[in-house]
């Protein structure tokens, strides 16, 4: 059985997902997974891979679920990051995004930053 904070971040991913493909994304992966590595979702825009964190919040506002990608947070998705370009034989550029959604029910509140925080 799925929690709800599963259920809605599940929800949340699939929004962003939606969201990606209507601003002319191409899906790669999602929940891409490998040992210890993780992104939620890895999408290319015109040549640029772009590794995206989904953060869903039921309450509040975008500031409180941007503010859950800390430094640890972006250390880890760097490191994948570099594990899938490396796995893949890619040289592209490439970014780190991260998408809000926000709400617990429709009509949600989808915030997209693009270049979120660079690769340290």
């Amino acid at each position: 059985m799925l929690t709800e904070e599963k259920r809605l971040g599940d929800l949340g991913e699939q929004l962003a997902a939606e969201y990606l493909v209507l601003a002319d994304y191409r899906i790669l992966e999602r929940n891409w997974r490998s040992g210890h590595h993780e992104v939620d979702i890895i999408a290319e825009w015109f040549g640029e891979i772009v590794f995206v964190e989904v953060k869903t919040r039921s309450k509040g506002d975008y500031r409180t679920a941007l503010e859950a990608v800390d430094r640890s947070k972006r250390k880890f998705l760097i490191s994948s990051a570099r594990h899938y370009l490396s796995m893949h034989k890619l040289d592209n550029p490439y970014r780190f995004d991260v998408i809000t959604v926000v709400g617990e029910s429709e009509p949600f509140s989808v915030r997209h930053f693009k270049s979120a925080f660079l690769a340290e």
